[in-house]
């Protein structure tokens, strides 16, 4: 069997109760009252990627789209705002979620980043479009810190599903 690189060992199912934990549990974070910061990173951003990366058939878009119209009503943004950026945001992954999990972390977080950058540039422009103002230019550093996030969000969300070593000589895998 022909294995992606980035993959150093074959992973257990993933529990769809820990995708809906690890989506909620991003969605609370970013309910979290900590004031309008045009750099704060969009942690359910990452996790939808990181979900539409590794199950696209269990979080598509329409996963996205509902959490991007809760997200959109929690902060009195226009509605349909998030809701267009994260459903752009994982119609993208989703297209290039094969071809990306043949690279290690490193290199998936260089191609990651177009993604967050292009999410943040759609919001962006819907807000100015409804005549908002321009946040700053400290909004460019919120798609990075997200790209940075990657390796850890991959660490962290793919451990439940990691086998533990048991070598044997008999079986190859």
């Amino acid at each position: 069997m022909i294995m992606p690189r980035g993959s150093d060992q074959l992973l257990l199912p993933v529990n769809p109760l820990f995708i809906a934990f690890t989506l909620a549990v991003a969605f609370g974070v970013n309910l979290l009252p900590l004031g309008r910061q045009p750099a704060m990173p969009d942690l359910l951003a990452v996790a939808l990627v990181f979900w539409n990366v590794h199950q696209p058939r269990r979080v598509g878009v329409g996963v996205a789209f509902v959490f991007g119209l809760l997200m959109d009503v929690h902060q009195g943004a226009l509605l349909g705002q998030h809701a267009l950026a994260y459903t752009l945001l994982s119609f993208l992954a989703i297209t290039i979620h094969r071809r990306l999990l043949w690279f290690g972390v490193a290199e998936q977080t260089l191609q990651i980043f177009p993604l967050f950058f292009g999410a943040h540039a759609v919001a962006l422009l819907v807000r100015l479009v409804a005549g908002d103002m321009f946040p700053g230019w400290w909004m460019l550093l919120a798609p990075v810190l997200e790209a940075l996030l990657w390796p850890l969000a991959t660490w962290l969300l793919l451990a439940p599903q990691r086998r533990p070593p048991d070598p044997d000589q008999n079986r190859p895998l």
